[in-house]
């Protein structure tokens, strides 16, 4: 059996009749660059994710850098963010000349550890930057009361986090501004890239409009104001996630109720770290991510297995070589350089079926099993096939699976 990390084509089947009329329509109208589509798009997204306003742009990594560029940080600024997350974090302080300031993760939840944060601040701090990893919100009530007491802005990096909950309120819309990608393998993902921008400020909003389109006015498309770039959020990609969102909600559920399975049956096995859940927070697992011990061996034991487990992150970003400039050494940072060595994303996705998801729990069973030559079972030795598996659960029974 194949059970692939993600499978697109399963939610696509069953949207492409809507999909294909909406570009149809689109197609005949020809507003291909911003205009109507773009504009209701923007207006459901804000009422969905419950924030004022939505500004579409080209890409995720985009949305990071209209953000920081929209709360004034310069050349010489310091952006506070985490060394454990996809490049485009920090890469966007880097792109406009700020140092990123890394500070460790919570080993818990993998998210920024906010106790951390106040002895990196300096007097050019002018940023806080976490990351909704995975789909788990960051702790954000003591980022945000630090920021204040300091006067510093809070851009969130909500890239997975469509959705995510903390304490009632949408990650994406408790700093000033959210940024989002809708990178098609994301939980609300176009057919190509694409991100968005939450805020509540209508100053800012004004601002991102410009910036995305080299710093311009409505009506006035040769004077600049402002040095911005282009990234546009298409029209095409508009409407097709307009069609999408109104499945967001169920899929969403859909990748909790599997993670929740992952969890009962993955939870037997002591080897394995199954996701931590923050209190008073709603998980969307754009990734189901284990610890694991002996991980490289466990992820080319499924492979062989045709089970497509991947590492996010392998190598964090203070030691990347392309900021060696940053002067950091391995130990810097010793939960985020942990997790790289543990984590294990196994595949999470809807349209994942009950074999599927059941022939990746057998295969991490087997793998652990196979470590051991012999083991008490009921106080008996018991030796071969199945030997030392440490998945036991009540009464000594494994713990049943879908498929069974």
């Amino acid at each position: 059996m194949k059970v692939p990390q993600v499978d697109l084509s399963r939610t696509y089947q069953e949207l492409e009749p809507e999909i294909l009329a909406a570009v149809e329509e689109l197609l005949r109208s020809q507003r291909m660059v911003l205009g109507p589509a773009v504009d209701r798009f923007e207006q459901s997204l804000a009422a969905w994710c419950g924030s004022l306003f939505a500004v579409g742009c080209g890409s995720g990594s985009d949305a990071l850098v209209l953000a920081l560029l929209a709360v004034g940080v310069k050349p010489g600024d310091e952006v506070v963010t985490t060394p454990f997350t996809f490049f485009a974090t920090a890469g966007a302080v880097h792109r406009l000349g700020a140092r990123p300031v890394f500070v460790d993760i919570d080993p818990r939840t993998f998210n920024i550890n906010p106790a951390l944060i106040e002895p990196a601040l300096t007097d050019r701090t002018k940023v806080i930057l976490p990351v909704h990893l995975y789909g788990q919100p960051a702790d954000m009530d003591p980022i945000l009361a630090l920021a204040a007491r300091r006067g510093l802005a809070v851009v969130e990096d909500a890239a997975q986090a469509i959705g995510a909950r903390y304490h009632d309120r949408v990650a994406g819309t408790l700093g000033v501004v959210g940024c989002l990608s809708f990178y098609p393998s994301k939980n609300l993902g176009a057919a190509g890239d694409a991100g968005a921008c939450l805020t509540d400020q209508e100053s800012l909003v004004d601002l991102l409009r410009s910036l995305r389109v080299h710093g311009t006015e409505p009506g006035q498309p040769y004077l600049h104001r402002h040095v911005g770039f282009n990234s546009r959020l298409d029209a095409l990609q508009a409407v097709i996630l307009g069609v999408k969102m109104k499945r967001l909600s169920a899929w969403n559920e859909t990748r909790r109720r599997l993670a929740q399975y992952y969890t009962e049956r993955l939870g037997y096995i002591s080897e394995v770290q199954a996701p931590h859940l923050a209190d008073r927070c709603e998980h969307v697992f754009h990734q189901y991510v284990i610890r694991a011990q002996r991980r490289d061996e466990l992820m080319k034991y499924l492979g062989e297995q045709g089970v497509e487990a991947r590492v996010f992150y392998p190598r964090p970003l203070h030691l990347q070589e392309c900021f060696a400039s940053l002067a950091h050494k391995e130990g810097d940072f010793p939960e985020a350089e942990r997790a790289s060595r543990e984590v294990l994303a196994l595949p999470i996705f809807p349209g994942l079926t009950s074999e599927e998801q059941d022939h990746v729990v057998r295969n991490i069973w087997d793998f652990y099993a196979a470590a051991k030559s012999r083991v008490s079972v009921g106080g008996k030795a018991v030796s071969g096939k199945g030997a030392g598996r440490s998945v036991r659960g009540k009464k000594g029974q494994e713990p049943s699976l879908k498929g069974s």
